[in-house]
């Protein structure tokens, strides 16, 4: 199962990916099961530091976590099978780091990368992601780029996904469910 919660900043969608995460574990009967949780940001400074700090607190001991700022489908890889539930925070962080790499095509390469992982994956795969569309056009050619980017990759990811959620003042709509 592929779902893809996305939300603007400080919506909830972290806090309802994590609840889906937990009782998807919890649901889950396998005697191997894991809760991944995916990490995708660079700490750069005080502030993006007790953004990191916020989530850790809020996340259960038993969860693993995997630091990937670049290679998700790598981690997507390595935990494929129906035991893992994994949780990527977020996509438009991923999105952001691969865009200010040096070379320009490293982008398009992990994204294909990733859309082929996520359609074989066994797992239970949680994104989450920043919607960004909603608001005024940027100026900069690279913020530009960055929201094009980020609107394409979603309309991908929500093709593939059994569950779609807009998350807004921590209420969520559903886009797409299974049901």
């Amino acid at each position: 199962m592929i779902e893809l919660i996305l939300g603007g900043a400080r919506s909830g969608k972290s806090r309802v990916a994590e609840l889906r995460a937990q009782s998807a574990y919890e649901n889950n009967q396998s005697t191997d099961k894991k809760m991944v949780y995916v990490a995708t940001a660079r700490v750069y400074d005080d502030e993006m530091t007790e953004r990191v700090e916020l989530h850790k607190l809020r996340r259960p001991e038993h969860w693993l976590l995997v630091e990937e700022p670049l290679k998700l489908s790598d981690v997507l890889k390595t935990y494929n099978d129906t035991d893992s539930i994994i949780l990527i925070e977020c996509l438009t962080m991923w999105l952001t780091n691969l865009l200010c790499e040096p070379d320009p095509d490293v982008y398009s390469l992990e994204k294909q990368k990733l859309i082929k992982q996520l359609q074989q994956s066994q797992a239970h795969i949680l994104l989450v992601s920043n919607e960004t569309g909603l608001g005024v056009v940027p100026m900069g050619e690279l913020t530009r780029r960055y929201v094009d980017e980020a609107g394409l990759l979603h309309q991908t990811i929500a093709q593939m996904s059994e569950r779609v959620t807009l998350v807004v003042a921590g209420l969520e709509q559903t886009l797409k469910s299974p049901e």
